[in-house]
């Protein structure tokens, strides 16, 4: 470089040096070695990234320098930050520029370098402030805001407040009211109503427990509560009721009172206990209804279901219950008991010459004096037409019947004189022994009844005892358990629907699912030829289950075609008292989802297989909380119909198609008929007659106040696929709409 030039870079007030091509320092001035403490012997000549022991490696100035160097005379300007061996942390501002020597056209950088590290810091110092005052006034303003928000809730609290007032003006009045009303419902009501403190004693009663006790409140008031005891009820009664008011707060159930003139009258109660805040029953609010009338329509009733109207024996329900307490009694005392099951011979022939009226006289006088030749204890019914069911127990063995089965002989065979006509007829008779020929009730006095066909094959008036090897029948169903088995692995099994409606409204209400065996040889095969082979056994649970999971799976495919019909599907009395029937009925109603458990209507076959009712209950009750309904299939031909209805929680009970179908023809028939649906009424249950085969069957139920039916003269059973054409195309008859 020419001596001007060093001259020049002497006299530059920053620090300042050249590089050759190379980045070799080629000059420096006397600031730069000042400022930076570097000696000429250790800069002159060196790589600039090499001096003061490679401290000068720096990322920045490389990046400068190697900027410029492609680039002929230009200009850069970078800000290094960086920590020097020598003075420590420095902030530089380098300018580098390239430059040609005019000797020989050698291009070198000028390299100039400010200090400019307590300005920056200055600045950094100043935005930070610059920061802190903006964040400062963002506060303020958020304080100024949060001010503001508190003197709107203050005054939104204020007009709260006002809105308050208002409305417990409003509520205070509507309590008056209510207490008005309260009042006139406690005086009016038709329940009686006693009200008594924490020990029983009467503080106040309405005008309706006057009427049906005959004690004024002045009479009662002050008085225990026990002054309405019949004496009717036990000890045991009255400590389970208390028990139960202590641990539940309340009792319902009925118990017999007495009025103030001695009666007893029977009636339904339900105690509350009323507490105070530290849970401390403080009164007791007892509502009650006098039920005699349904006491008294229920004995009729039963009067009707049990007897037979013409001789006034048991009839086959009733019988039936008998046979089955005494097999109770029998197998207590290791004793045997007999059924005979006897038709009258010639009695035809008295009908067709002498008329009905003279048939019927003639039954009235033959049972008389079959039941005269008959033990004290024993039994006589009347099972229909001319066929009587007799019941012989307390036998120590079979052959004692026989000295009785030869007195019901000679009895029927008794000439009876109607009028001026002399009749006489003999009797056929089966004979069946428990527990020899069977364990049931029904089962029996179908063996009686086969042997009584037997005796009448024979020649008649006579009697014909039932033998069969046991082995066949065990056989015969074990047989049948393995053929419904394969059935059900061979998918055997089709559910087909019978529809259900309303014949005044002309609506479908739903279908039952009735199962038949699709089967390969005998072709559709009807339920009543393989049912009663499986009941009571585990494989008669897992078809059950079957046609539940099947009918939830039929209610989804209809709903995709646009049809909602809820299904009913029988259920028998050996699964509804199995200990896990909620668990796996919640279990299937699980695996369908998309199907509202109310669509499913559960129908119990009434029978005496039913023997925990509290239980069957109970159970009920737990599928009624997941959401399915219940119905009383068959109603009416069972023993504890009543029993049923009272104590079995299902919405819906079912006429039996057998008094349905005859009641045009049969007047005890349209008795029984009439007396369900007004048991119905009086129950506040829906009723649905079974067995209305014809427009007039129809007509008859919706006068008697029977709406709901099914049945042949509405709907044959039909399969599925053939629901919804029928369900678009049917129309109630127009005689039905009344």
């Amino acid at each position: 470089m020419s001596e001007y030039a060093d001259i020049i870079i002497n006299a530059t007030p920053p620090p300042l040096i050249t590089l050759d091509k190379n980045l070799r320092i080629v000059t420096a001035n006397d600031s730069f070695y000042t400022f930076f403490h570097v000696k000429s012997e250790n800069a002159i000549g060196y790589l600039i990234y090499e001096l003061d022991n490679k401290q000068w490696d720096i990322p920045a100035l490389r990046e400068l320098l190697e900027t410029i160097l492609p680039q002929k005379t230009s200009f850069n300007s970078y800000l290094v930050e960086h920590n020097f061996a020598n003075i420590g942390r420095r902030i530089m501002l380098m300018n580098a520029q390239q430059i040609e020597e005019d000797e020989d056209r050698e291009l070198i950088i000028l390299l100039s370098m400010e200090d400019v590290t307590e300005r920056v810091d200055e600045l950094v110092t100043a935005n930070e402030e610059k920061d802190k005052l903006e964040d400062d006034l963002v506060i303020a303003n958020k304080e100024k805001d949060k001010l503001e928000d508190d003197l709107a809730i203050a005054n939104e609290e204020k007009d709260k407040r006002a809105d308050e007032l208002v409305i417990a003006n409003e509520e205070k009045e509507h309590l008056l009211q209510k207490i008005r009303r309260a009042a006139s419902v406690f005086t009016h009501t038709q329940e009686s109503i006693m009200i008594t403190d924490a020990t029983a004693t009467i503080t106040e009663v309405n005008d309706t427990f006057s009427r049906i006790t005959g004690y004024d409140s002045k009479d009662v008031l002050g008085e225990n509560s026990r002054i309405l005891q019949s004496g009717c009820e036990s000890p045991e009664f009255f400590r389970e009721m208390w028990d139960t008011l202590q641990t539940q707060g309340h009792w319902r159930g009925e118990i017999s009172n007495r009025r103030k003139n001695g009666q007893i009258f029977p009636a339904m109660l339900s105690i509350s206990a009323v507490k105070n805040a530290d849970g401390l029953t403080q009164h007791y609010v007892s509502l009650s209804t006098d039920i005699s009338s349904i006491k008294a329509y229920q004995g009729q009733l039963e009067r009707i279901t049990h007897y037979d109207l013409l001789t006034n024996l048991p009839n086959r329900v009733l019988v039936a219950d008998r046979i089955t307490q005494a097999m109770v009694q029998c197998q207590r005392g290791s004793q045997s008991l007999a059924v005979a099951f006897m038709d009258l011979d010639g009695f035809k022939d008295v009908n067709d010459k002498y008329g009905h009226n003279m048939g019927d006289e003639l039954l009235i006088a033959v049972s008389q004096q079959m039941q005269a030749a008959l033990h004290e204890d024993d039994t006589l019914a009347r099972i229909g037409g001319d066929e009587f069911i007799a019941v012989m127990i307390n036998l120590e063995k079979p052959e004692d019947s026989v000295p009785v089965l030869e007195c019901l002989l000679k009895a029927a065979a008794n000439p009876v004189t109607v009028g001026d006509v002399i009749m006489q007829v003999s009797v056929s008779m089966g004979v069946a022994f428990y527990p020899q020929d069977g364990v049931e009730a029904d089962p029996l006095i179908r063996r009686a009844d086969q042997a009584m066909y037997v005796a009448k094959q024979e020649g008649k008036n006579r009697y014909h005892l039932f033998d069969t090897a046991k082995d066949n029948l065990i056989n015969t169903q074990r047989k049948s358990i393995n053929d419904v088995r394969t059935a059900m692995a061979s998918d055997e099994f089709v559910l087909h629907y019978q529809p259900k409606v309303n014949m005044q409204t002309g609506d479908v209400i739903g279908v039952e699912a009735l199962i038949r065996w699709q089967h390969s040889v005998r072709g559709l095969v009807p339920p009543l030829d393989f049912l009663p082979v499986i009941e009571g056994h585990a494989i008669s649970l897992e078809l059950g289950e079957w046609v539940i999971d099947r009918a939830l799976s039929q209610i989804i495919q209809w709903r995709s075609m646009g049809i909602n019909l809820p299904v009913s599907v029988n259920i028998s009395a050996y699964q509804v008292q199995q200990s896990n029937f909620t668990t796996r009925l919640a279990t299937l109603l699980a695996l369908h989802p998309e199907v509202a458990p109310n669509c499913l209507e559960l129908e119990i076959l009434e029978t005496s297989g039913l023997h925990d009712i509290s239980q069957v209950s109970a159970t009920m009750n737990a599928c009624r909380e997941l959401g399915v309904r219940f119905a009383l299939d068959d109603f009416g031909t069972g023993y504890s119909s009543l029993t049923y209805l009272r104590r079995l929680p299902a919405h819906l009970i079912k006429i039996d198609q057998t008094f349905v179908r005859e009641m045009l023809e049969n007047a005890d028939d349209s008795t029984i008929v009439e007396a369900v649906i007004g048991l119905a009424k009086a129950f506040r249950r829906d009723v649905i007659a079974e067995g209305v085969e014809t427009i007039p069957h129809g007509l008859a139920l919706l006068k008697l106040g029977c709406h709901l039916a099914q049945g042949y003269g509405i709907a044959r059973p039909m399969p599925a696929i053939d629901i919804p054409k029928w369900v678009s195309n049917w129309k109630a008859d127009d005689s039905w709409q009344i």
